[in-house]
């Protein structure tokens, strides 16, 4: 983006207060990427701030060959994927606050009869089931709307390992949408 090199020069040449900019136009999006990840809000704010603050040490790095948000994400994913290895077992129980499902038309089906908020709890629970490389993907792409060229750039897979983590994310989602929703849709609503 324009204004993102416009601020970014304004750093480089000493301005540490126009850094503020950056940061407010992606701090969601920083934020939500690590929510998504790691599951806890604590640590997510703590590698958001990680995030930024990587960013400012290495913003002469940023050659513009992509836009500015992918650089950033990336850099957010690795701190992450960091933060995943230190504490692996403390990801296991956390939940994430809440969860879009609007582009996801192929559980819709399933899920007519049950409250749009229902819905996002049930769609933020399966998610939370697949394995922790193909939900990031599966959120980047159709949540975030990232294109492919943008997550092979952010994750460092090839095109067809991206490509295959999202076939897979897609079919591993549909079934444990199916197998969690149709019990919870007979018992909520079947019994009188």
């Amino acid at each position: 983006m324009i204004n993102d090199q416009l601020y970014i020069n304004k750093v480089l040449k000493g301005d540490t207060n126009a850094f503020a900019f950056l940061v407010d136009n992606y701090k969601a999006m920083v934020f939500t990427l690590a929510l998504k990840m790691l599951k806890s809000r604590e640590e997510a704010e703590e590698v958001c701030q990680d995030t930024f603050i990587k960013a400012y040490k290495n913003l002469s790095k940023f050659k513009g060959e992509s836009k500015f948000s992918t650089w950033l994400y990336k850099i957010g994913y690795r701190a992450c994927l960091d933060s995943l290895k230190k504490n692996k077992e403390k990801y296991n129980t956390d939940t994430i606050n809440e969860v879009t499902i609007n582009k996801i038309s192929s559980t819709e089906s399933i899920l007519d009869g049950i409250e749009r908020k229902e819905r996002a709890l049930v769609i933020n629970k399966c998610m939370l089931s697949l394995p922790e490389d193909e939900r990031t993907v599966l959120w980047m792409f159709y949540f975030q709307e990232l294109s492919l060229k943008e997550i092979i750039e952010i994750t460092d897979f090839s095109e067809a390992n991206v490509k295959v983590k999202l076939h897979r994310a897609r079919k591993r989602l549909l079934g444990i949408v199916k197998q969690n929703v149709e019990p919870e849709l007979i018992e909520h609503y079947g019994r009188k």
